[in-house]
């Protein structure tokens, strides 16, 4: 900046006595939220024995800081009103020393707008201006700049240690009636800890991102975890609430090129920031990011413009009808259902958008996060048909147009596995689930989450492989439907007419020990298809296993049952089995040449049209012998 100019907007200062002068008792007060939070003046303001402060009343999206909490005094001076409560401010609103205004987000800009909230006085921070006399609002856009449009008072507090920003952020000098230079530093915050339970929850969300995906970000532990797990990724897009250090890093990776956005396309855009010194002076007058006004990022019809959003939120519980209990923590500026039916609606509006919900399986007390209702919990959220998935450390249950009944089961395996059995007994007692429901309480500790993997076959067919689950009934019911008699009659040896519940839950019920069974997917993680299944079970007395394999008619011959056959003979050796047994229609000869490519020998007997045949694990021999 040209010395002329610093010298300046210098001449103009005021100070915060100054400010207080002109503030009147009654007037209503906006301040900025989090790091926008203009902190001089609000600890003049706060600690302020001047009697024309008195029964003043301020409008705050949220605060970040402890000005606001009960240790503070002279709550008589003032009322509080906020949108939003967070770890800081929610004691104090429960307290009723806040008043709380449930708000849609990106209806706030139009309630300041319709003078609803009539605004007084705006305190603004801002940077020093550059040259032409234009300072930024730094990292907070908020609704600054239609609060400053309503005031009659627009105070500036300059803080040259917030970061120039790009995007809805400039404003004049010109536009403030008082400027002071602020003795404070900015709100930081250090980067969350990430447990190996986050990390889990993190990298089984990383599962359902996809190349190109548009994301929303949120600060936390999870987040921080999560960037991490993105890096290999490509082209992805941010749209988001907050930008953090991890979207910083996640941005340096190349991961983010935001080419495939439609609204802002190139560039990553966010109504706040939050964290290190570090991050603030990556962001100060760097391009490749914009901050917007809540309205922009928050309103639904500009989420959707943007192909494959994805919001991923953070929740304290979850229920077995889908609903689920937001957090409230220090690391959240907006937290609750009116930030999420805003980007929820959004992710549902967009081509292939998606919301996804990660949690713990426990929370820190050991209580179980997934229950069969919620109950007395503040921040619900009932808009369970807007959640597709829900992530814990223990698997991904989709919820996305499936039954109460699919939903209950689908969470119960992702539960803590202490927990699953007296879910489903209450599932039961409430009619979620069928009364015959089983449950093997073995399954629930050796299911086998690591066995899952991905493979693109010869024409590009992408498919994904995991062990099967008792939330997999009505997909493998499906799959039975869609066999022809030919393919039912080579898998069962008779012919099998229906696949009722009770028979088919016992199907997917297995203990993962002496019967292990794996199924291949195809599809969007939210609608995928189960197009085959493999499964073996041990034989007690002989250590060998029994197994068979089924693919859908119109994915044979892709080599699906060659790479379930290698997957079974690796888990069953790790299970200490030291063969396989197998029984073939001497007319299915598709699954003869499964096993004759297959690395091991094979002994096959010929006897009234069926192969009987020993597939021992340590022979070296590689003959096929057939009599």
């Amino acid at each position: 900046m040209k010395k002329s100019s610093m010298t300046q907007w210098k001449k103009s200062l005021v100070t915060p006595e100054q400010v207080l002068a002109s503030i009147k008792p009654g007037m209503t007060i906006f301040v900025g939220s989090g790091v926008a939070e203009p902190r001089t003046l609000m600890t003049y303001l706060i600690d302020s024995g001047l009697s024309n402060t008195n029964d003043l009343e301020l409008i705050q999206l949220t605060s970040h800081s402890d000005m606001f909490s009960l240790k503070k005094r002279n709550w008589q001076k003032y009322r509080l009103k906020m949108f939003f409560s967070t770890m800081v401010s929610t004691d104090a609103v429960v307290a009723g020393s806040v008043d709380l205004i449930p708000a849609r987000i990106s209806q706030i800009p139009r309630i300041i707008k319709s003078k609803r909230i009539p605004i007084d006085v705006a305190l603004i921070q801002i940077t020093p201006p550059n040259d032409a006399g234009y300072c930024s609002l730094g990292v907070a856009v908020d609704v600054a700049r239609e609060a400053m449009q309503q005031a009659s008072l627009v105070v500036g507090e300059i803080n040259d240690q917030i970061p120039f920003t790009f995007g809805d952020t400039i404003v004049s000098i010109s536009d403030f009636d008082l400027l002071i230079e602020s003795t404070k530093p900015p709100i930081y915050f250090k980067r969350w800890p990430v447990s190996d339970v986050t990390d889990h929850v993190a990298a089984n969300i990383a599962q359902v991102i996809e190349d190109g995906d548009c994301m929303c970000f949120f600060t936390g532990s999870l987040f921080e975890a999560l960037g991490r797990h993105l890096i290999h990724k490509r082209h992805l897009g941010i749209h988001s609430s907050y930008f953090t250090d991890a979207l910083m890093d996640l941005v340096k990776s190349g991961a983010v090129t935001n080419y495939r956005k439609t609204t802002f396309r190139g560039k990553s855009v966010a109504s706040y920031a939050l964290g290190t010194p570090q991050l603030m002076a990556w962001l100060d007058h760097n391009p490749l990011v914009e901050f917007q006004s809540i309205e922009q990022v928050f309103d639904p019809t500009q989420i959707g413009r943007n192909p494959n959003f994805v919001v991923v939120d953070e929740a304290r519980k979850v229920d077995l009808l889908g609903r689920i209990a937001f957090s409230v923590g220090k690391g959240n500026i907006i937290s609750g259902p009116g930030q999420a039916a805003d980007l929820f609606t959004g992710a549902e509006i967009s081509k292939g958008g998606r919301a996804i919900i990660g949690l713990h399986s426990r929370n820190a007390k050991g209580d179980p996060n997934i229950v069969v209702m919620l109950r007395n919990l503040r921040n619900q959220f009932h808009m369970r048909e807007s959640i597709d998935a829900v992530v814990t450390e223990y698997g991904i249950a989709n919820l996305k147009w499936r039954t109460i009944r699919e939903r209950a089961q689908a969470l119960i395996d992702i539960a803590h596995p202490d927990d699953r059995e007296k879910l489903v007994e209450q599932a039961k007692a409430k009619k979620i689930l069928f009364e015959d429901q089983i449950f093997l309480s073995a399954s629930a500790y050796l299911y086998p989450m690591k066995i899952a993997t991905e493979h693109t076959f010869k024409n590009g067919l992408k498919v994904r492989f995991r062990a099967i689950k008792p939330s997999d009934e009505e997909a493998m019911r499906r799959l039975f439907y869609r066999f022809s008699d030919k393919t039912v009659y080579r898998r069962f040896f008779y012919p099998v007419r229906t696949m009722p519940h009770d028979k088919m839950q016992q199907y997917v019920n297995i203990d993962y020990s002496g019967v292990m069974s794996v199924v291949a997917l195809v599809g969007e993680p939210d609608q995928e298809t189960i197009i085959a299944e493999a499964r073996y079970a041990r034989d007690e007395k002989t250590t060998y296993g029994d197994v068979a394999f089924v693919v859908e008619e119109k994915y044979q011959g892709l080599g699906i049952a060659t790479y379930l056959y290698e997957m079974l003979i690796r888990l069953a050796k790790e299970r200490g089995l030291k063969g396989f047994y197998a029984q073939v229609l001497q007319t299915n000869k598709g699954m003869m040449k499964v096993f004759e490519k297959g690395h091991l020998p094979i002994n096959a007997r010929l006897r009234d049209g069926l192969y009987r045949i020993t597939i021992p694990f340590e022979s070296q021999l590689s003959q096929l012998k057939m009599e």
